[in-house]
């Protein structure tokens, strides 16, 4: 069987009868990959490499995947850059292919609970981390992917004037130890696309329509280069590819920092790498200063406090649409 994705032709994997690895340290990195590994604006750092390509070829000796391709992220790394550019630090890695590609992400925005406590991230440099429920934030670890769920989000007017429909895939990440609530929390990656401005429309022929004919309406809005509510987000495109390569065929993402990575730097204030493997892209390091990892056991509880004391409004539905 072949991979889906026209972007990866020629990849080859077994189903049936399937040899597993045999179990022990990741093969030798090969020649052509060694090149990839590094600082540089599409190279990927050597600690998330190592710990990336680890978790893929550890969990294809178990058995619990076969996809020839992997995905790793390095949240140090800058995102929205001051020129314009989007920074690449998510990376799909197919070996087999002697493919690598490094692309642009999106980190969890945190939350600024007002008064009580700020753990927001701007759109350069992620400066906060935790795998809290209702953080918002983003959490390093280990992941697989591979199930995906397509929503419908509503009409939106083309620039040529035509209604167009926006469903977006939403890709589910099955995380392991610190990230093992990341289904609890709704973890993902999706499109950078969104809705607002919605309001509702009548339109009773289409089978969208709710029980009184109404659909709803808003202005396309792509996000690509800002944050999102803590799960990874891709531009249209690079996102229709990643969910294609998974597609029916679940791998392995692993997202750099974790805890111990984050509080390590903290406590060193160095962007090194250390014996233990852990870095910080430089440039991020100068921008944040020290990043922080916010624990569970103390993030939740001032959470729970917060929503306890500012409740939510009843949900409203959105305004009927005034015609132009």
């Amino acid at each position: 069987m072949r991979l889906a994705s026209p972007i990866f032709k020629g990849i080859v994997f077994l189903c049936a009868g399937q040899v597993l690895l045999a179990a022990g340290p990741p093969p030798p990195i090969p020649a052509w990959l060694k090149k990839h590994v590094g600082e540089g604006e599409d190279q990927i750092a050597g600690a998330v490499f190592e710990r990336a390509r680890a978790l893929y070829f550890r969990k294809s000796a178990e058995g619990e995947i076969r996809n020839p391709c992997y995905f790793a992220m390095d949240a140090t790394r800058p995102h929205a850059l001051s020129d314009g550019r989007l920074g690449k630090r998510f990376y799909i890695i197919c070996e087999a292919a002697r493919s690598f590609r490094a692309i642009p992400a999106g980190h969890g925005g945190g939350r600024d609970l007002q008064g009580v406590v700020d753990f927001s991230n701007g759109k350069l440099c992620a400066k906060n981390f935790s795998n809290a429920i209702d953080s918002k934030l983003t959490a390093g670890g280990d992941y697989i992917t591979g199930d995906t769920k397509t929503s419908f989000k509503g009409y939106y007017r083309s620039a040529a004037g035509q209604d167009r429909i926006l469903e977006r895939t939403f890709l589910t990440f099955h995380g392991e130890g610190e990230t093992a609530n990341a289904r609890l929390r709704e973890i993902g990656g999706h499109a950078a696309l969104a809705l607002k401005k919605v309001c509702l429309r009548k339109k009773p022929h289409s089978s969208y329509a709710n029980g009184a004919g109404y659909v709803s309406y808003g202005e396309l809005i792509n996000y690509a280069g800002g944050r999102s509510d803590g799960c990874t987000s891709w531009s249209p495109g690079d996102a229709h590819s990643i969910i294609a390569l998974v597609k029916n065929a679940p791998t392995t993402l692993y997202i750099y920092p974790e805890a111990a990575d984050i509080e390590a730097v903290a406590k060193s204030g160095s962007a090194r790498p250390s014996r233990d493997g852990t870095y910080w892209n430089t440039y991020c390091l100068d921008q944040i200063q020290s990043p922080q990892f916010w624990r569970r056991e103390a993030l939740e509880p001032l959470l729970a406090q917060y929503e306890k004391d500012h409740p939510s409004a009843p949900p409203q539905h959105p305004p009927i649409c005034k015609e132009p």
